[in-house]
């Protein structure tokens, strides 16, 4: 196996952790409102391994998922995290990551956060891409159906798509749907 990175520890005392937010504000109703999504059991139940279904496609599928969700976030975040403004890969005051792959960087080295993720992001494409370890030719059905009722309930849900819309796909929206 592949390791991507170590760290080390640093001994800087720069990262201070937030106070409390208070209560009654709208940072509290969001942070309460997180809260009580993350914990509302439907996450958990995203997780598990679908009945009839092989543990190794929906490793593979989620993995893809888990990779494309990482990529989007970054991506917010890229501009202002620059080389200049992020010089390392850190957690905190107290871990550095350094990278390695084994392959170019065969010893741990520390790359600016930019750098790394770069680096990073690039050596989950390449295990992604080998066939060997992610085979392309699996059966999805299962796992296709289930992403596109999730985003049926979430356009629902917000109303971002006019039901004239959807009326191509009204039979296999009822047939998702009507199970629950």
């Amino acid at each position: 196996m592949t390791y991507f990175h170590s760290y080390r520890t640093t001994k800087s005392k720069t990262f201070k952790p937030k106070k409390n937010v208070p209560e009654g504000t709208k940072q509290y109703q969001l942070q309460e409102y997180a809260k009580a999504t993350l914990g509302s059991g439907n996450l958990k139940l995203a997780a598990i391994l679908p009945e009839g279904e092989d543990i190794n496609e929906w490793l593979a599928v989620n993995t893809y998922e888990f990779y494309n969700q990482i990529n989007l976030l970054y991506g917010t975040i890229a501009e202002f995290c620059t080389p200049q403004e992020c010089p390392v890969m850190s957690a905190g005051p107290k871990v550095e990551y350094l990278w390695s792959d084994n392959e170019k960087y065969k010893k741990p080295v520390e790359l600016s956060a930019p750098d790394y993720v770069n680096h990073l992001m690039e050596w989950v494409q390449r295990q992604l891409d080998d066939e060997s370890m992610f085979p392309s030719n699996i059966g999805e059905e299962a796992h296709l159906n289930t992403s596109f009722k999730h985003f049926i309930y979430f356009v629902q849900e917000f109303q971002l798509i006019e039901k004239k819309e959807l009326q191509p796909l009204h039979e296999l929206i009822v047939t998702l749907t009507s199970q629950d």
